[in-house]
């Protein structure tokens, strides 16, 4: 049962994780006590060697049992739950924590613990939705030819479009509810293991695009696409591949719409990369740097915007200046809308400019040129707004972004490819 599995794989995980922290704990110890042992003279090296001896056995006892309690704990939480009861990826804590453990460790969670790795799906309810016709006629029954696609971004899920209703205001809709009450659009809603690589969730999105428009009820006329966060990575690396197999779905883009998305890379994966190679410099300092080495690929990719699977196949993750990032252009016959934000009201105040939304700085997310970088994002149109006073979550629901949102995409439908 997918209850069982997931209850005994969260156990191995919770276990593995522990362990590897006694790890860290025990190799920081060690190099502590070189450094002293290094001090001492010839006749103390005995009692050195003894201390050492007697500490690895010590932590080498603690990991395993690190490792094996949360791993029993979760086997005997599986024998002796109801069966009936929901998987913990079905309840409402786990469809929020699931896919925050997936940002941060996406990528081994999915080689490790694939139970708990969350594939690409559409969504509808809380529920996958299965890319056949019957499956989606059932999960639309008011399909429209006007398609518009929400990617959320990092650590996200596909209930995040409705931000405020879980921050308290429970009447708030998302965009796609008033696009589709306002304007007849139908908004579809996805969830993807934000932990992998950008290159490899935009080819998984593409080959979603390809399924989903291949079996829509009604005939599609309209494809527009809007990523939060990393979600505008994703939509763009998706792109990118469908336009070079000419893929189906490509000439039904009409607007790609990015909101605080860092496509020249987020402070706080940049700041995780220079931490991790600063602590490795230390010995006493370098056990502590598997801590931030363990972040996912995801996490790696949005240092500098990474969109394409060679720039990290090639490049050392780990270096300093590891700076190879290949120009991924917008579809030339799609409108390339960006939107960025700052926690400040003033958009040009000090602190906004030093702080963006909190999470994205503003010119990451307008996808302009960046001081000391040639590269940058090739834009169609020419307004590029910024709103004050929002920080990065709040643009997932915000009237200011939706009255953006309706202009961008609320135009009369166009003719069928």
């Amino acid at each position: 049962m997918a209850r069982d599995e997931e209850l005994e794989a969260a156990g191995r995980l919770l276990g593995d994780g522990l362990a590897g922290m006694v790890g860290i704990v025990g190799d920081t110890h060690r190099a502590f006590s070189a450094r002293v042992g290094a001090a001492l003279p010839p006749v103390a090296q005995p009692v050195m060697a003894l201390h050492d001896g007697l500490t690895q056995g010590v932590y080498a006892t603690l990991a395993a049992a690190h490792r094996g309690i949360p791993a029993a704990a979760g086997q005997v939480a599986a024998l002796l739950g109801s069966p009936a009861s929901p998987a913990p990826s079905q309840t409402r804590a786990g469809q929020v924590a699931l896919p925050a453990v997936n940002g941060l460790w996406g990528d081994r969670i999915a080689g490790d613990h694939p139970v708990l790795a969350l594939p690409m799906a559409v969504r509808v309810g809380g529920e996958d939705v299965a890319l056949d016709a019957d499956a989606l006629a059932e999960a639309f029954p008011a399909a429209t030819g006007r398609l518009v696609v929400f990617v959320h971004g990092w650590c996200e899920h596909d209930r995040a479009w409705w931000w405020e209703r879980a921050a308290g205001q429970p009447d708030r809709a998302s965009y796609g509810d008033r696009l589709r009450a306002e304007h007849a659009m139908t908004d579809v809603y996805l969830r993807y293991n934000s932990g992998l690589r950008i290159s490899e969730n935009g080819h998984g999105l593409a080959l979603l695009l390809d399924a989903l428009v291949a079996a829509w009820p009604v005939p599609v006329q309209r494809l527009d696409l809007v990523g939060h966060s990393m979600g505008g990575l994703v939509v763009r690396s998706a792109c990118h591949e469908g336009a070079q197999r000419e893929a189906a779905w490509v000439p039904l883009v009409h607007t790609v719409v990015t909101l605080g998305t860092p496509h020249h890379g987020a402070p706080l994966a940049q700041g995780a990369h220079a931490a991790q190679w600063l602590l490795r410099r230390v010995p006493e300092t370098a056990p502590l740097a598997r801590i931030l080495a363990s972040r996912s690929g995801g996490v790696r990719d949005l240092r500098h915007g990474t969109l394409v699977a060679d720039d990290w196949r090639e490049e050392d993750d780990d270096a300093w200046l590891a700076r190879r990032v290949t120009d991924v252009p917008f579809l030339p016959h799609a409108t390339a809308c960006f939107l960025g934000a700052t926690i400040t009201g003033d958009p040009m105040h000090r602190v906004g400019r030093l702080l963006g939304d909190g999470m994205v700085l503003a010119p990451s997310a307008m996808g302009g040129p960046t001081r000391g970088r040639a590269r940058h994002v090739s834009l169609d149109r020419g307004e590029v707004p910024t709103v004050g006073g929002v920080h990065h979550l709040a643009l997932l629901n915000h009237p200011a972004v939706y009255r953006l949102l309706e202009q961008w995409l609320g135009e009369v439908p166009a003719a069928p490819a």
